[in-house]
């Protein structure tokens, strides 16, 4: 299992516009990669940060992931919401 932990930042202001593309990609993945066992956002209480985690069950289904069709076009999109370069953190599970 790999786990990820996206750190986002989001301009103020544009907050429903985000969770409103995270939803669509979120829904988009649960449809059509089932090698990814959790993918949710959550808010903080920083109304500019959310935190999108996520479980794939090996380092191809991350891969493969990234070269989704979704993944490219509604991911493509997050730069007219962020406030800056996500904080990614992949890491592999304890077993």
């Amino acid at each position: 299992m790999i786990g990820v932990i996206a750190t986002l930042k989001v301009q103020d202001g544009k907050q429903a516009g985000f969770e409103d593309l995270m939803r669509e990609l979120a829904v988009q993945v649960r449809a059509n990669e089932p090698d990814c066992t959790f993918y949710q956002l959550h808010k903080t209480d920083d109304a500019t940060t959310y935190i999108m985690l996520e479980q794939y069950s090996n380092e191809a289904a991350l891969g493969a992931h990234r070269r989704t069709a979704h993944f490219k076009e509604l991911g493509g999109r997050l730069g007219e919401f962020l406030g800056g370069a996500p904080d990614i953190q992949i890491l592999p599970a304890v077993e």
